[in-house]
Order: structure tokens, then sequence, then C-alpha cells
């Protein structure tokens, strides 16, 4: 049992690509899917999968390297944690690295890209960036 889900999913992403694994299996959590499924949108993972049923439920994430083999993500970390929560209105949501990146934010319209959440008006708690 962890404490913060989402910090674990992004520590397996990153000890992955330093590894450069092709895959990695992160204990199934709705949020978490919703998660891959934000970095499967824009362009960060090739592909997710859920495995497995009941409480055995896993989520499979296959990575996304470059044509010579260079990480796509070159870094992700965790904004918004337990002890702090991080919340930002959609006129304080900047591009990251000049557009470069992206923030995953968790809205009332569910888990969405800072880009989206700009173009529907909405704020959120900002999970974690990536770039």
């Amino acid at each position: 049992m962890t404490t913060d889900p989402v910090a674990d999913m992004l520590t397996r992403i990153r000890n992955a690509l330093k590894v450069e694994r092709v895959a990695v299996s992160i204990p199934y959590s709705r949020l978490k899917c919703q998660v891959a499924d934000v970095l499967k949108r824009e362009g960060y993972i090739w592909e997710y999968e859920v495995q497995g049923e009941g409480k055995y439920r896993s989520i499979n994430i296959l990575l996304k390297y470059g044509s010579n083999g260079e990480c796509v993500i070159q870094r992700i970390r965790k904004i918004s944690k337990p002890g702090r929560r991080y919340y930002c209105g959609p006129k304080d949501l900047q591009p990251v690295l000049g557009g470069l990146g992206i923030r995953v934010l968790s809205t009332n319209k569910g888990v969405i890209s800072d880009r989206e959440a700009r173009d529907q008006n909405v704020g959120g708690e900002v999970l974690c960036e990536v770039w």
C-alpha cells in the first residue's frame, strides 16, 4: 500500500526509462489508467493495456523511444503531493517549456493535459509535469 499511487507510477516509469525497458507494469487504479491515457494522447507512450481481473489487475505501459534510441520522456515529475496539494486555475496554466511539455491535471471534467484544460477553460489539481 502506497500513500501516493501516482508518484509510485511515475517512479516506475522513470526507473524503466533509465534502464531502457520497452514496457513497464504498474498496479491498476482508475486514476493511473487516466494518467496513462493522457500520456498516450499526448504522444509520450505508445500504448497502455489493462491486464488481469479483480484486485490482480495491472496496467502495462509500452514506452516510447526515438529513432536513435533516445527517450521521448526526458523528465517526469510529481507536482501535487499528499502533504501539499497544488491547484491551478485556467488563467494560471502556462505552457511547460514553451509548449514542449505538458502538465497532467485532475479536473471536474476528468484527468486531462494542460492544453486541453486551457481549451476547455478549466483548472484543477496539477498531478505531474512531463517533457
